[in-house]
């Protein structure tokens, strides 16, 4: 599939809520994704983010508030509707009597992809690097080969938009990486792609990225937004020559463009965070040249994203 109109929006909700008895599992929940978009949905396990896939997928229907995906409520889709969506659950629910070729076979019946299907089904296994185990039964693959057939089965109709629950929970890092690397090929066709991940340093590999806390979504950022807001600023690192005082630090934290205290990584380097780090630079070389420090290296930090996430959730609790 190639779609090179990306204009509009995907998935769409206002004040989308739904509740389980007393429990609120996803509380005003207000979202728009562009198509064409990997969109990152990053929170704790148990914060409201498979409920909010199995609303978005129409499994379950809301409590309150309204949603659009594909241009129409989920409640209201057509069979050639679903079509156009694969969902990725985070259980393995083919049949383990079946060889791979046999469960994505089968997976092809039912969406009712043509006669020929083959070459799509080739294509699928080279794809998802199960070539060579098209014979092998689905009861002795590995974890991670049977997270790749559940991906080549969700792919196998050629959906335009992708929900993927936690696609890479339990697999090795190695094998976490390539599979981003997939999902980048899939929108370079044209796919859309809704994730949901436990593991906050994939943000980096998504164009947006909403972080749920408790039911709730935070915000929606891009990754260096994320990191702005988490830390209120760039980060920038500064090493130099000669051993950062005491006194030193304290002058840096006054410094009108210095936001909060200043992060002592050794005697001779710390990192501090400024409104810019466009404009912070030189002013901040200027400060050590007065100081008679002389700086070995001064560039913008991107710290991890387990900190920024930790940071947003810890202002989160604080504002509560």
């Amino acid at each position: 599939m190639k779609n090179n109109d990306l204009a509009g929006n995907i998935v769409e909700t206002q004040n989308l809520t739904k509740t389980f008895g007393k429990d609120i599992a996803v509380e005003s929940l207000n979202m728009q994704v562009p198509r064409g978009a990997i969109f990152g949905f990053v929170g704790p396990s148990g914060c409201g983010k498979t409920t909010t896939v199995r609303l978005l997928t129409g499994f379950y229907r809301p409590t309150s508030g309204t949603l659009s995906v594909l241009g129409k409520d989920p409640a209201e889709f057509s069979k050639s509707d679903r079509e156009k969506i694969g969902y990725l659950i985070q259980q393995f629910v083919l049949y383990p009597e079946l060889t791979v070729w046999e469960n994505l076979n089968f997976a092809a019946s039912f969406y009712g992809v043509g006669l020929f299907r083959w070459r799509r089904l080739n294509k699928l296994l080279d794809f998802v690097e199960l070539s060579g185990d098209k014979n092998k039964l689905a009861r002795d693959l590995s974890g991670g080969m049977k997270r790749r057939l559940s991906l080549a089965a969700t792919l196998v109709h050629n959906p335009e938009l992708l929900f993927l629950d936690e696609p890479t929970a339990g697999i090795d890092p190695i094998l976490r990486r390539k599979f981003w690397d997939y999902f980048k090929e899939l929108q370079a066709e044209g796919h859309s792609l809704f994730i949901t991940t436990q593991y906050v340093g994939e943000a980096a590999f998504c164009d947006l990225v909403g972080v749920m806390y408790g039911g709730r979504l935070l915000m929606i950022e891009t990754p260096d937004g994320l990191r702005r807001k988490a830390y209120e600023g760039d980060v920038i690192g500064i090493r130099t020559n000669e051993v950062i005082r005491a006194e030193h630090r304290q002058q840096l934290e006054g410094l009108p463009f210095v936001r909060g205290k200043v992060k002592i990584v050794s005697d001779q380097e710390v990192e501090v965070t400024v409104d810019n780090e466009s404009t912070a630079v030189a002013k901040l070389l200027e400060w050590s040249q007065a100081q008679k420090l002389t700086v070995e290296m001064m560039d913008q930090k991107s710290p991890p994203f387990d900190d920024v996430f930790v940071r947003i959730i810890e202002k989160e609790i604080a504002n509560d």
